[in-house]
């Protein structure tokens, strides 16, 4: 009779050993990366979607590296202080990885790095949670864009619906969303069908470093950011 796969025993120190060395080839991976691009960036990110990212990533992958991940791991690979930074003033960089940020490095030259970050763009549908941009209210009567197959699933959502002669209509008002306040999982789901898009995936630049100088974009980070660096 066959082993159940259930049954095996894993052990614990070499979960943690592979966890480590995964970490290790990460530091390894940034910080020879840093021999072979003379520019480095830290960037934010709002709203994001890995298949966009994904697509950025690939256009600009003959001149530039992006890195994501634990920040941690990326403040060790450059060092976080003055005493164990691995090349002047990339200290500076590494205090600035908090939050969702990344890493981005590039022989580009600055305006065209600049130029590509500022023009990224890429709307999706929101998800759960996230922030409503406008208030969403549908009126009484006929929806016209919905097919009589969805009028349960309509109901299931929370919506006032019914057929009538084939066509979905809603019985009363319905806010599908608030203005300033998170999404419901259903709100959510009613906006896609109604193929409303309320997410943008931005890309911010925080700051450039390169042998010879070190930039904030004050724009991207507020008073006391720029105050501790």
């Amino acid at each position: 009779m066959p082993k159940s796969k259930r049954n095996k025993i894993v052990s614990l120190s070499k979960t943690k050993k592979k966890g480590r060395e995964h970490k290790e080839s990460i530091v390894n991976a940034i910080r020879e990366a840093t021999e072979n691009y003379n520019s480095i960036y830290v960037f934010s990110f709002e709203n994001m979607r890995n298949l966009k990212f994904k697509e950025f990533r690939e256009q600009l992958k003959p001149t530039s590296r992006f890195f994501l991940g634990s920040n941690k791991v990326m403040q060790v690979a450059l060092g976080r202080s003055a005493s164990d930074e691995i090349k002047p003033g990339l200290y500076k960089v590494s205090k600035l990885l908090r939050g969702d940020t990344g890493l981005f490095l590039t022989n580009m030259a600055r305006e065209e790095v600049e130029s590509l970050f500022n023009k990224f763009e890429e709307t999706d549908f929101a998800r759960t949670g996230s922030i409503a941009t406008e208030k969403v209210e549908l009126l009484e009567g006929p929806l016209d864009q919905l097919t009589h197959e969805m009028e349960p699933f309509l109901r299931k959502q929370g919506m006032p619906v019914r057929l009538n002669k084939g066509v979905v209509e809603l019985v009363s008002d319905f806010v599908v969303c608030e203005e300033g306040k998170p999404l419901s999982p259903e709100s959510a789901r009613i906006l896609r069908l109604l193929g409303i898009k309320m997410a943008t995936f931005r890309l911010h630049l925080i700051c450039r470093w390169s042998p010879e100088d070190f930039e904030l974009y004050r724009e991207a980070l507020d008073e006391s950011d720029v105050e501790s660096v």
